[in-house]
């Protein structure tokens, strides 16, 4: 009896299952959020960076105005920390909020949370992007309109770019009664912060976070998977 010739076997690649196809879609669908909201944000942040200086305002109404300005700190023009520190901060919890969209797609977590966290997301990429390179690439704004520069001849290092903010909305704009102990006949504004809208992203996203998606991030950070 002849031996049997050996032959090789082909193993076929896993199949192309219907839960992969959708996870791929959901991401895509996630990613093309992140990617809109960020040539929104990008978009605003350049007309303003290149045809106003440094204070300078435009009166929309009584109530709104664009009003240039840039900040070193976090959302809204808080400074908290070294501008390095917050730079690396951000960095890192971008990469923290990619990875929970990854699960979010993958588990089948309502479209709903993934575009809540996604928008979060595109906010913190948004003024990732002022941070590390506006300073490299950006003259500064100081008295004059700022304008595009060869890499490395800007006003600041790399992770060192400041985050410009527009958006203003004094919706108040009154004194304090002189009755108010300490405050009375001061100056009274609200809504005085000044933000941009990389921060109205994140603010929106956390808001409809909390308001109705709560439950399911606190499912997900469990463990457990909820469909639908």
């Amino acid at each position: 009896m002849e031996p049997n010739e050996s032959s090789s076997v082909t193993v076929p690649n896993p199949p192309y299952t219907k839960a992969v196809a959708e996870t791929r879609s959901r991401l895509l669908v996630a990613g093309l959020f992140v990617l809109l909201l960020l040539v929104i944000d990008q978009c605003i942040k350049y007309a303003v960076k290149t045809n106003m200086m440094l204070g300078e305002s435009i009166h929309v109404t009584d109530w709104f105005y664009i009003y240039f300005t840039e900040n070193a700190g976090m959302a809204f023009g808080w400074e908290v920390f070294s501008k390095a520190f917050l730079s690396i901060f951000r960095i890192l919890a971008s990469g923290v909020l990619i990875w929970f969209i990854y699960l979010i797609a993958k588990s089948k977590y309502s479209m709903g949370f993934l575009l809540c966290m996604s928008a979060i997301l595109a906010g913190a990429l948004g003024n990732i992007i002022d941070s590390i390179f506006y300073g490299m690439i950006f003259s500064h704004s100081e008295g004059q309109v700022a304008t595009l520069v060869p890499l490395g001849q800007g006003y600041a290092g790399w992770l060192h770019g400041r985050v410009v903010d527009m958006f203003y909305f004094p919706i108040i704009h009154t004194t304090w009664p002189e009755w108010v102990p300490l405050k009375g006949g001061q100056e009274l504004i609200f809504f005085r912060p000044i933000f941009n809208f990389a921060d109205a992203c994140i603010s929106v996203g956390v808001f409809v976070l909390l308001i109705f998606y709560a439950r399911t991030f606190n499912q997900m950070i469990g463990g457990k998977e909820k469909r639908g």
